[in-house]
């Protein structure tokens, strides 16, 4: 009598299937079914650090007469080259944009006067129906999807902006010069002379400057202010605008120290004027710096 021999087909895998029902054996067995490996295209990908590198600039530094008198040097952070246009974007629209007051507003057709009675009949005038006077497609009516006030402000990290702003001004050393201080050198208001200063400094005065300093006296503000291509900042009003709208960047010894310190290599911190910052942004501290312009 032949006896028949019988073979146990293998269990149907399924995509619920788990490697705790099987014995050992098995599981030897159907290991590369059971492995699953994430391909590299569904990981998410790991966040790199935000790289910064350093900026080593050296500037002349000149008398009030024009004479040169030694030299210094900028040690500034600065965006990697690949990431320093978007940087620096992103800080100047953020300033531009929180600038916008978002005031401006226009009357719909229900929020302007009038118009609340039909004009004429519904039927038999042979004319268009018209419910309203005060249609947007009427002379004196509402407008259509007009602005209304909103919030233009926006976010940005603190250090992202600091990042900006000595990106800004490590990119403009090649157009930056450093002058004695010269606050006290004008014992009156006489724009005159500070033109003359400016041509022995070698700034044009048609070209734009921005001058950044620590100490603004009166009779600088009135001798300058009449010069339409200068502007003077002092640390409380240093903004990305103006250094990227200048053509030269003139600093004073104690700007340079300020620069270096504040937005340097060494510099990680905060400070008092970082508190001042985020209590400004939050509204508790009140606007009214004084102009230095």
């Amino acid at each position: 009598m032949a006896t028949t021999a019988t073979t146990t087909a293998p269990s149907s895998l399924s995509f619920f299937s788990s490697s705790v029902f099987f014995t050992s054996s098995q599981r030897q067995t159907l290991k590369p079914f059971l492995s699953f490996k994430t391909p590299n295209s569904l990981k998410s990908p790991t966040p790199k650090p935000l790289s910064i590198i350093s900026e080593l600039a050296t500037l002349p530094v000149l008398s009030f007469t024009g004479e040169k008198v030694g030299e210094t040097f900028l040690d500034l952070k600065s965006a990697p080259p690949e990431t320093a246009r978007a940087v620096v974007h992103r800080g100047i629209i953020t300033d531009l944009q929180n600038k916008r007051r978002g005031t401006a507003s226009t009357l719909t057709r229900g929020e302007v006067r009038g118009g609340g009675r039909k004009p004429y009949p519904q039927k038999k005038t042979g004319r268009a129906r018209s419910g309203s006077i005060r249609s947007p497609l009427r002379p004196g009516g509402g407008v259509v999807f007009g602005p209304k006030p909103r919030d233009w402000s926006i976010k940005i990290n603190r250090k992202e902006k600091r990042l900006a702003i000595s990106t800004a001004v490590a990119s403009a050393a090649v157009n930056t010069i450093v002058v004695e201080d010269f606050g006290d050198k004008f014992e009156r208001p006489k724009t005159k002379e500070f033109i003359a200063a400016l041509k022995r400094w070698g700034i044009d005065p048609k070209e734009k400057s921005t001058f950044l300093m620590m100490d603004v006296t009166e009779n600088l503000v009135l001798s300058s202010r009449n010069i339409g291509t200068l502007k003077i900042l002092t640390p409380r009003t240093l903004n990305l605008f103006d250094i990227l709208n200048a053509d030269k960047l003139v600093l004073t010894p104690g700007a340079v120290y300020y620069l270096n310190e504040r937005y340097g290599v060494d510099f990680e911190g905060e400070s008092e004027e970082d508190d001042e910052e985020s209590a400004e942004e939050e509204g508790t501290v009140d606007e009214n710096p004084s102009s230095a312009e």
